[in-house]
C-alpha cells in the first residue's frame, strides 16, 4: 500500500530542532507564540528560523497512500490468523511493492473509517473477500463486498470454514429495518457474485493454514502481474 517527498525549495537548517523532553516543550511554547500572532517567536522555539531571509522551513506534506489489494475479512474470525497473515505474505512476496489495504494496518488515528475503506477499494486491483461464520453479521463487510463487485473488481474469494453455497444473505438482516431496501439488493447481488466466483477453500479443522495463506498469496499476485503485461506490451509498441 509511496515514498514521502518533501516539496518546495529547501533551505539551510542553522540549527539542530531540540528532541526528547525539550522538543515537546519547544513545540508548546511555538504553538503558544503562534496563537498570539508571533511567527519569528514561534519559528526560534522549533529551531526552523532561518536569519538570512527570515523564513520557515516548508512543511512536509503526508506520505500519500495507494493500494493494490483490498483485503475484506469478518475481523472478529481471521483478523489474527489469515486476514493478517495474507498481509504480510504480500508484502514479503512483492518486496513491499505490492501495497494491501487492511484496517488496523493501514489507518491511522484521525482517519475517517468510511472515507478510507471507499478510497481503498477505489484504487485496489485486486480484493480478497475472506468469507467466515460471522462475516454476515458485519454491515462493513456486506457494504464493502458490494462496493468491490459494482466497481468491478477483481475479486478472489476465501471461503475460511464455510462453503460458497452459504453465501446467502441471512432473513434477519434482510428483515432489519436498519438497512434501505436498496442496500439489501446491493448485498444480495454482492453475494451472489461471490458464490460463482472460484476461490479458495478452507476448513479450519483440518487444513493447512500456511498453505492456504501462501496460494492465495501466489493467486494475487499472478493477477496483479497479468494486469501489468498489457500496459508493458502498449510501451514496447510504441517504441
Amino acid at each position: 500500500m509511496a515514498v514521502a517527498s518533501c516539496g518546495g525549495m529547501q533551505q539551510q537548517q542553522r540549527s539542530a530542532a531540540p528532541s526528547g523532553p525539550s522538543a515537546i516543550s519547544s513545540r508548546l511554547n511555538a504553538s503558544v507564540e503562534a496563537v498570539a500572532g508571533d511567527a519569528p517567536a514561534a519559528a526560534r522555539w522549533t529551531g526552523r528560523f532561518d536569519d538570512d531571509d527570515d523564513q520557515l522551513l516548508p512543511l512536509r506534506p503526508a506520505p500519500s497512500k495507494s493500494f493494490d489489494v483490498f483485503i475484506n475479512h469478518r475481523g472478529v474470525d481471521t483478523k489474527h490468523n489469515v486476514a493478517r497473515l495474507l498481509y504480510d505474505r504480500l508484502e514479503h512476496l512483492s518486496g513491499g511493492r505490492v501495497r494491501s489495504f487492511l484496517d488496523n494496518k493501514s489507518m491511522r488515528p484521525g482517519d475517517r473509517l468510511g472515507e478510507s475503506i471507499d478510497e481503498g477499494i477505489r484504487q485496489c486491483k485486486v480484493a480478497v473477500a475472506i468469507f467466515s461464520k460471522r462475516y454476515f453479521d458485519s454491515e462493513f463487510c456486506l457494504h464493502e463486498l458490494a462496493s468491490i463487485v459494482e466497481s468491478r473488481k477483481l475479486l478472489i474469494p476465501i471461503f475460511y470454514g464455510i462453503k460458497p453455497s452459504e453465501l446467502i444473505l441471512p432473513q434477519a438482516v434482510a428483515d432489519s429495518k436498519d438497512h434501505a431496501p436498496r442496500d439489501i439488493e446491493r448485498f444480495r447481488l454482492a453475494l451472489q457474485e461471490a458464490k460463482y466466483t472460484v476461490g479458495i477453500t478452507y476448513d479450519p479443522d483440518t487444513g493447512d493454514l500456511a498453505e492456504m495463506v501462501y496460494k492465495a498469496a501466489d493467486a494475487v499476485m499472478e493477477r496483479i502481474q497479468e494486469m501489468a503485461v498489457p500496459q508493458r506490451q502498449m510501451i514496447a509498441s510504441r517504441l
